[in-house]
């Protein structure tokens, strides 16, 4: 027998067997994401939400069984079919039933209606924590959830022959079916005011609506953006012969029969891939104008309002999952002869990002604080000013966060099946939605010159914690300073906006949290010449504490 014959039928040995999975922490998931979460569970607490079981119980699904929906909606994006098989006009995208899962689990938790539903203590605060471990599971079944959440200020002027559609948006019932309105056990609202002519600048809007009735339009136009095209309806922005008003469209006419509306394609996204994003015509669709006619903006406003808040608390959920998925990571893999979480370096960068975290939600639920209390007018003007702050600069946050904290993981943090990719893919859409930075900033500036009420609640709120710190005293005198000089403040608005951010973080953290956070957040975010990449941290700065505050409980 030749030695290449023998070599063939030589028995199987266990030595030639080279994979043997060693030094790998196991997964994060199944977990918690209430129970696990130390900081949200603070929080939620301080800000005075006392819905613990709703959040633990939907916490465990967010954590588990939403978290599998959230990776099978993403690797199944939703499909657009114009026509049946017969040759009818449908206009209807399809989705994964893992979307509908996580549609399901989140209107029966009450994500878009129940601060509505049952306000008054805590509401808001809770319904925040809701959202913020919702976008943990998926981001993009967190769109069309925050749109009817946000429409709901908007649907209560809605005319009466549009009356029904608000007890509708706050049921707890999802009905995915593509069936008129009126058919319906529960109903939900997107948005189309985008034009591409316009972007940001929607009085550039060239959508015409033709009058029917005293409240009962025809809308002509192309809308650049409609978000969530399967919603049951739509709030949009059109033409009248007196401006620029604002206008319901539903799927479906009320004689039941299709509406003129007509999506001409599916966007294809960087992220935010299990949402549905596309482009529209209306061809003589019809509508029910909402408010008086050429005051469309400020109709609509509430509702850009709630869905910028929105982007804030999404992406400091984005924010948390990432971390998550690095302290565990870290603290379950060894490097150099010693767990990663023990060496110097990566404390300081596992440290950093706790704050930023920590920071990105103690603001979020400030403002959701805010809202609870609206009836108390400084609150009121607060979250005016501090929405725009916080929209911009968590948002603008999040995707060097989530790209750092891939990088604590190494290569196994870049690969698919890791869910660092969709979070670093995700991360920036909440930085262009409802206004870029640019536009946020320019809010604010409008809102100094129109609304002065609104920074002196913010400089109030600054000025509440004077005299506890002495960094962060210098750090607000400074921003006094800048203030004043008034000739070039559009052109210094990023600079005034991000030190007012992070002086609205400070002061939560001071004001609310606990001293170990809002000192370490101080001296790593306030003082001049600290570099702005995380793992720079001085040098006494209680490492270890902080990531043991923020390590996922499992």
């Amino acid at each position: 027998m030749s030695e290449q014959t023998q070599s063939a039928t030589r028995p199987y040995s266990a030595e030639a067997e080279t994979h043997q999975v060693l030094n790998q922490p196991s997964s994060l998931t199944p977990f918690n994401s209430w129970l696990s979460d130390s900081a949200l569970q603070y929080w939620v607490s301080r800000f005075g939400a006392a819905h613990s079981a709703d959040l633990a119980s939907y916490g465990n699904l967010c954590g588990g069984a939403l978290a599998e929906a959230g990776f099978l909606a993403n690797q199944y994006p939703p499909e657009f079919h114009s026509h049946d098989r017969f040759g009818n006009r449908i206009d209807e995208v399809r989705f994964h039933p893992a979307y509908h899962q996580l549609m399901q689990a989140a209107i029966t938790f009450g994500l878009p209606s129940a601060p509505w539903v049952k306000p008054g203590k805590g509401a808001q605060v809770a319904r925040a924590a809701m959202v913020y471990q919702h976008m943990q599971a998926d981001a993009g079944s967190g769109c069309p959830l925050t749109m009817t959440y946000a429409a709901v200020p908007v649907l209560k002027q809605a005319p009466k022959a549009a009356a029904d559609w608000l007890g509708k948006v706050l049921t707890a019932q999802y009905d995915p079916d593509n069936k008129p309105y009126f058919a319906k056990a529960g109903l939900t609202v997107g948005m189309a005011m985008t034009e591409k002519q316009g972007g940001s600048d929607v009085r550039a809007n060239t959508t015409r609506a033709m009058r029917l009735s005293e409240d009962e339009y025809e809308l002509v136009g192309h809308k650049w953006f409609c978000s969530a095209p399967m919603c049951d309806g739509f709030l949009t922005l059109a033409q009248t012969d007196t401006g620029l008003s604002c206008f319901l469209l539903p799927r479906w006419r009320p004689d039941g029969s299709k509406n003129q509306f007509y999506i001409q394609r599916l966007k294809h996204k960087l992220g935010n891939c299990s949402n549905a994003s596309s482009e529209v015509e209306f061809r003589g669709a019809f509508a029910w104008r909402i408010g008086d006619e050429g005051r469309g903006v400020r109709t609509i406003i509430d509702m850009v309002a709630l869905t910028r808040f929105d982007c804030m608390l999404g992406s400091a959920g984005l924010m948390r999952a990432a971390l998550a998925q690095a302290l565990h990571h870290t603290a379950g893999r060894s490097a150099f002869g010693k767990n990663l979480q023990q060496h110097a370096l990566m404390q300081n960068v596992l440290a950093d990002l706790t704050l930023d975290s920590e920071a990105a939600l103690a603001l979020s639920l400030r403002v959701a604080y805010a809202l609870d209390n609206q009836a108390v007018v400084s609150e009121q003007q607060f979250v005016r000013l501090a929405t725009a702050i916080g929209k911009y600069w968590i948002c603008k946050r999040a995707p060097q966060f989530c790209y750092e904290a891939m990088e604590c993981l190494g290569g196994v943090g870049y690969v698919e099946e890791n869910i660092l990719p969709r979070l670093y893919r995700e991360a920036p859409v909440n930085a262009i939605w409802e206004g870029s930075g640019n536009i946020q900033c320019l809010d604010v500036l409008r809102a100094m010159q129109k609304e002065p009420e609104a920074l002196a609640a913010c400089l109030s709120e600054l000025q509440s914690v004077t005299g506890r710190n002495q960094d962060y005293d210098a750090a607000f005198s400074r921003l006094q300073q800048a203030l004043q000089h008034s000739a070039t403040l559009e052109y210094r608005a990023r600079s005034i906006v991000d030190q007012l951010a992070l002086l609205l973080q400070a002061s939560v953290l001071l004001q609310y949290g606990e001293a170990i956070v809002a000192d370490a957040f101080i001296r790593a975010r306030l003082i001049p010449g600290i570099c702005s990449n995380y793992g720079t941290l001085p040098v006494d700065i209680g490492c270890m504490a902080l990531m043991a505050r923020a390590q996922p409980k499992v």
